[in-house]
């Protein structure tokens, strides 16, 4: 096994779906913003934000889907929805998921973690299968 890479299954496709249904919504909004019989006057640029703003929240929630884990011999790399940090296998203790946790960790050094958001309890299998490798290739490389 040289190198992994997981990323979360579910979340994707919720964020996915969320993304599409909200540009949706907001463009059909934001089309009839100009026909209301309350007597309020909506402009073109009225209708253009709207659209922009379900536009911009799609992208809010399409982050949701960036978490990555990639491993290999040499270490391991995390990619949360903003943030990415690289680790050396000589820098981590253990890769764990505990009990009642949404995501496994990154056990270091003076009891600090930081969580694998790519590696998510909702996924069950696909999460036992990352967890695993993860920790062959740590077990690898830390002997």
């Amino acid at each position: 096994m040289s190198s992994v890479e997981f990323r979360p299954r579910r979340i994707r496709t919720v964020a996915v779906i969320s993304a599409v249904f909200l540009v949706v919504v907001f463009t059909i909004v934001g089309l009839l913003l100009g026909d209301t019989p309350t007597g309020v006057i909506f402009r073109t640029s009225d209708q253009v934000a709207m659209i922009i703003l379900g536009v911009l929240l799609a992208c809010g929630v399409l982050l949701l889907a960036r978490p990555r884990v990639r491993a290999d011999e040499s270490g391991v790399e995390v990619r949360n929805v903003v943030t990415a940090r690289r680790f050396e296998w000589s820098e981590v203790l253990h890769v764990s998921f505990p009990d009642g946790a949404s995501w496994a960790r990154l056990e270091l050094p003076d009891d600090e973690y930081v969580s694998i958001m790519a590696v998510q309890a909702v996924d069950r299998e696909h999460a036992v299968a990352a967890v695993r490798a993860l920790r062959d290739l740590h077990k690898a490389a830390t002997g």
